[in-house]
């Protein structure tokens, strides 16, 4: 800034201003539903800006933790992010290893065929068909096994080009001391790929989380119900039956609005706080992984 000149340091602030504008829009809907969900009813339910709840209480929360199927819910969309981060990260690793070597015949076919699927797709009803010959209706390895979610194009394609950054020059030395191709994969290669592989985790965790369609589509058990479901049910389809449910199961004094306040908070901070632990590995990965083609 010291060697900037006037019309420069004006820019600065400008954008400086834009960006806090934009980060203070994205911020307060959060900020609203966690004072809210925090709130006495009459607090829940007043008009305005809620940024801290005036009236504190835990009334909502012990309310929406008195329904069980927010617990089934919770415990299959734990299930799905877990199990189908790291599957997919198993099967994006073993395929991409193989397309990031250059004496692999027909590689740039074989990349040309995966980068294929990125712009035309069999669309929906093909893929219910399919997923419903192959037995996978109404369970929870749907979740995990329905395309897109098990490899996705874009993560692949990102993971080969951070796999051919990796000096050849290693492969060939683990293979002087009598390493195979696996071996390499596991011992050599995967470690080294800690920043990719935790930015590709971290968008394959976040899409497992929120991803509501999948289920809505292909599960009508609810006991399989996820997490987002439930919540699409709470707040966009409005559900009374469902609404009377939880506040029928506890005693006491709440509002939908804290109801639905309080739901939102349980789906949303557990992802949250994923973040910080991937953080610094993030930027290192996107940037290292985007470099080749």
């Amino acid at each position: 800034m010291v060697h900037m000149t006037f019309g420069e340091k004006m820019f600065q602030y400008v954008l400086l201003i834009f960006i806090v504008l934009i980060c203070g829009v994205m911020i307060y809907p959060f900020i609203h539903m966690l004072a809210v969900s925090f709130s006495t009813p009459i607090e829940a339910i007043r008009p305005g800006l809620h940024l801290i709840p005036l009236e504190f209480s835990l009334d909502a929360y012990k309310q929406a933790f008195a329904s069980q199927q927010i617990w089934i819910g919770f415990g299959n969309t734990i299930f799905r992010t877990v199990v189908g981060t790291l599957l997919g990260l198993f099967f994006m690793s073993i395929t991409a290893y193989p397309l990031a070597k250059k004496q692999l015949p027909h590689r740039k076919w074989f990349t040309l065929l995966i980068v294929f699927t990125m712009f035309f797709q069999g669309g929906l009803i093909p893929t219910y068909l399919l997923i419903k010959n192959i037995g996978l209706i109404n369970t929870q390895w749907v979740y995990i096994l329905a395309p897109p979610f098990l490899i996705s194009t874009f993560s692949l394609i990102i993971l080969r080009n951070f796999f051919m950054n990796i000096p050849s020059e290693l492969e060939d030395s683990a293979k002087i001391d009598g390493a195979n191709e696996v071996r390499i994969l596991f011992s050599l290669v995967i470690p080294l790929s800690k920043p990719i592989l935790a930015t590709v985790g971290l968008w394959l965790a976040v899409s497992h989380w929120n991803a509501w369609f999948d289920g809505l589509l292909y599960i009508q058990d609810t006991t399989k119900m996820l997490l987002q479901i439930y919540l699409r049910r709470l707040v966009i389809d409005n559900s009374q039956n469902e609404m009377s449910m939880i506040m029928d199961q506890m005693a006491g004094d709440v509002v939908p609005e804290s109801i639905k306040a309080a739901v939102l908070m349980i789906a949303t901070i557990p992802i949250l706080l994923v973040y910080p632990f991937l953080q610094k590995y993030f930027v290192k990965g996107i940037f290292i992984g985007s470099l080749k083609g």
